[in-house]
């Protein structure tokens, strides 16, 4: 236990460092290969019906999920059987390629720099690479909303909910999270061709962000006592307000305190593969959006990653000592 303890935190500061690397044989990107591969084959033998696509899609959950699982775990025990720092070692480096923190924040930049150099294409084409929605008609302000909301929602998806499962189970149990979150991004859209088929994936993904999303909330608010350009009142009030404003449970979570603390108004209508879904806002537009507000959204997102690592961190190690006690 002590060495998941000390490969997070040592994966946690990689990822600050470093970024999330880009490279053929990312564990994350092979989850992605596999995801895409299992669905060309189960697809093949799914009949046209409500029933088969919902079945073959909880399929599909179940053979991306056992090798996830395996895999890491396997190689782990390899490690450690060899030798404790090779375990170690390893171990961080798997805690490493689960989270992407820097990485958010250097996609999000590069949007922010491409609206402050006036090149509308250019963030245009950046903000495409972190949102799902259409991207091609989106003016500076949606944008600049769409870069905001990635970031507040990422902050639960991509950084604390995979700390909460490293922290409660380790790199096993942060790449079974990653799994699921991907099938979700990949599969889990409300459209004709996932409909039913990515139902079982969005579920999971759902019922496994319920409690890191409200974690994440909940530190988010705090962290802004640390900076006098937010508003923590506001926060909170809008938080408790529009939290449940969004199709997920979880999403809108992280972004309304983000709404509350910028002071900012977010979501509303937005297009997806050329069709307009109606989505409620989220927070009171007090005041206009700007660019700047992707940087403290930034920030906010990294405050409540350092937060979140600290707090799993205590809880784990409190963990490990009453257990030694007992």
């Amino acid at each position: 236990m002590l060495y998941t303890i000390a490969a997070v935190f040592i994966g946690f500061c990689l990822d600050l460092m470093f970024g999330d690397p880009v490279y053929p044989w990312h564990p994350v990107r092979l989850i992605g290969n596999l995801i895409t591969g299992l669905e060309n084959k189960i697809r093949r033998i799914s009949l046209k019906s409500r029933e088969s696509e919902l079945y073959t899609g909880g399929l599909l959950v179940i053979l991306v999920l056992i090798p996830t699982f395996l895999l890491p775990s396997l190689f782990l025990f390899l490690c450690y059987r060899i030798h404790s720092i090779a375990g170690l070692l390893a171990e961080s480096f798997f805690c490493y390629q689960i989270l992407a923190i820097r990485s958010l924040k250097q996609e999000s930049r590069k949007v922010y720099q491409a609206l402050e150099e006036g090149n509308i294409e250019k963030a245009r084409m950046a903000v495409s690479m972190i949102v799902g929605r259409d991207t091609a008609q989106l003016d500076e302000i949606g944008i600049t909303k769409a870069t905001i909301e990635t970031i507040a929602e990422n902050t639960s998806d991509g950084c604390i909910a995979p700390l909460f499962y490293l922290a409660v189970g380790g790199p096993t149990m942060g790449f079974l999270y990653k799994a699921v979150n991907t099938m979700d991004s990949m599969i889990g859209y409300k459209n004709e061709t996932y409909y039913y088929f990515g139902r079982v994936a969005a579920r999971f993904d759902d019922i496994l962000n319920y409690i890191p999303s409200r974690i994440s909330a909940l530190l988010m608010i705090s962290v802004t006592l640390w900076n006098k350009e937010l508003s923590t009142k506001r926060a909170w009030k809008i938080f408790l307000r529009d939290r449940y404003h969004h199709a997920s449970p979880n999403s809108a979570q992280t972004e309304s305190v983000v709404a509350g603390a910028l002071q900012i108004q977010l979501a509303g209508d937005a297009t997806y593969f050329g069709k307009v879904y109606e989505k409620p806002t989220i927070g009171d537009a007090t005041r206009p959006i700007k660019t700047e507000d992707i940087n403290r959204a930034n920030w906010l997102m990294y405050m409540t990653s350092v937060s979140g690592m600290v707090l799993f961190l205590i809880v784990r190690i409190s963990v490990v000592f009453l257990m030694g006690l007992f």
